[in-house]
Order: structure tokens, then C-alpha cells, then sequence
């Protein structure tokens, strides 16, 4: 664990000297979550934007958070910073470890300020223990997005190779999710592949939580799967890094 800390400790270094992407990393869920209320306001009245509003700005946290964390880790790969750490003795798993309690932060504060403007500028208002779920809920999504955001990165040599795993990733997010249209009205074979992803997942608990009467006991499972699909994707990331490019 020493170890893991310390590689922890050298990543919160890096994103301090490195404001401009915090900004992006902050600042980005924020713009986005504003034109999504500007793209709203554009419906008819007495649509239910509530449906939309927090599963959206999950999917914002989770897209951002996948994509920031796999360009920066391929950026120190590239760099020769991961092959110094393993020149002097660092295991996988303890890089892996580290990078995810450096980025922990950062997609702490990502869910945090998405679902605080979405509650602010669509006026929700949820009672303290809905809040707390919600929150918790978009937190969860936002480290498995920091875990599959490692895991892709140990299959890019070069930022550039991470955006053709965008379509692959995140467009299936949208469609199998249950976001846009019910999981129930897709093809069987769409609704089993959406399980996949963990947007699905969170989506369940999202809305759930939200409608009148929503029980916590009701989703709690779903809560276990997010949880533990990132924990699989720490593994197979701890497996398939690349010692040497």
C-alpha cells in the first residue's frame, strides 16, 4: 500500500502543474450541463425533463472522466513516466492502485459539481436521502469511468488511439442504457448487451430514485454491480499494462 500511495501522491503532483486540465476536467461537465438545460427549454411545455436531467449529467461525468483519464495515462506512458516505476521496482498493481487514488478526486469533484448545477438550473427538488443516492449513484459511475478509461489505456500507444474506443464505448452508454428509450422497448439481444455497460446500472438506480415513493432497497444491487464492475476493470487493468512500450 506504501507504495500505492506514493504513486497516488505523484499523480495529484502532476494534476496540480497541470491547471489546464483541471479546468477542462471541472470546467467541462459544467458548459455542457448548461447547453443541455438551454437545449431543454426548447421543448414543449409540460415535457418531462426530469427523466433526463441527472441520468444526463451521469452520462457527461462518465464520458468526461473515461476520456480525460485515458488520454492522460496514455500522455504518461508515452512520457516514460510508467516505465521509470517499473524500472524501480513498482509492481502493476500498485501503479494501477495509484493512478486510480490520484484520479478519485477529481471524479469526486466532477460528480459533485454536474449534479449540483443539473439541481440548480432544472430546479429538482429531491428529499436528503434521494440526494444522497443520487449523489453516491453518479460518484460510482464516475470511478468505474476513471477504471475503464485505464483499462482502454493500456491498448493505446498514442493518444490518438484512444478515440476510435469512444463509438465503442460510449455510444452503446446512450442507446442500451435505457437513457433515451426503455431497455424494455429494445430487441432482447440490445437489452442484454446495455448490461454490459455501467451507465445501464445507474440509469436503474437514477430513476428509481427520483420518482414518487422510490426505494433505495429496490436498486441496491445495482449499486453492487457498479462497484464491482470497477474493481473487475482494476484487475484486468492490472493485468493487461504493458511493462515495457
Amino acid at each position: 500500500m506504501r507504495r500505492t500511495f506514493i504513486v497516488g501522491g505523484r499523480v495529484l503532483r502532476q494534476l496540480r502543474r497541470n491547471p489546464r486540465f483541471l479546468v477542462l476536467s471541472i470546467v467541462g461537465p459544467l458548459v455542457i450541463v448548461y447547453f443541455l438545460k438551454l437545449f431543454f427549454d426548447t421543448f414543449p411545455e409540460g415535457f418531462d425533463t426530469d427523466r433526463y436531467a441527472v441520468p444526463a449529467a451521469a452520462f457527461i461525468v462518465h464520458f468526461l472522466a473515461f476520456l480525460l483519464c485515458a488520454i492522460a495515462l496514455v500522455q504518461e506512458r508515452t512520457a516514460g513516466t510508467m516505465e521509470r516505476m517499473f524500472v524501480n521496482g513498482f509492481r502493476r498493481a500498485e501503479v494501477i492502485g495509484g493512478y486510480v487514488l490520484g484520479y478519485l478526486g477529481l471524479a469526486t469533484l466532477q460528480a459533485a459539481v454536474a449534479l449540483a448545477e443539473v439541481l440548480w438550473l432544472f430546479e429538482l427538488d429531491y428529499d436528503a436521502d434521494v440526494l444522497a443516492a443520487l449523489f453516491a449513484v453518479v460518484w460510482l459511475l464516475a470511478i468505474a469511468s476513471v477504471m475503464l478509461g485505464i483499462f482502454v489505456s493500456t491498448f493505446a500507444r498514442r493518444e490518438g488511439q484512444v478515440f476510435p474506443f469512444v463509438p465503442l464505448i460510449i455510444l452503446p452508454s446512450v442507446f442500451l442504457s435505457g437513457f433515451l428509450v426503455d431497455v424494455d422497448e429494445l430487441p432482447e439481444w440490445a437489452g442484454w448487451l446495455g448490461h454490459a455497460f455501467p451507465m445501464l446500472y445507474a440509469n436503474e438506480v437514477i430513476q428509481e430514485m427520483i420518482e414518487p415513493g422510490g426505494a433505495l432497497s429496490d436498486v441496491w444491487t445495482n449499486f453492487a454491480v457498479l462497484a464491482g464492475y470497477g474493481a473487475a476493470l482494476l484487475v484486468l487493468a492490472s493485468l493487461t499494462l504493458r511493462e515495457v512500450e
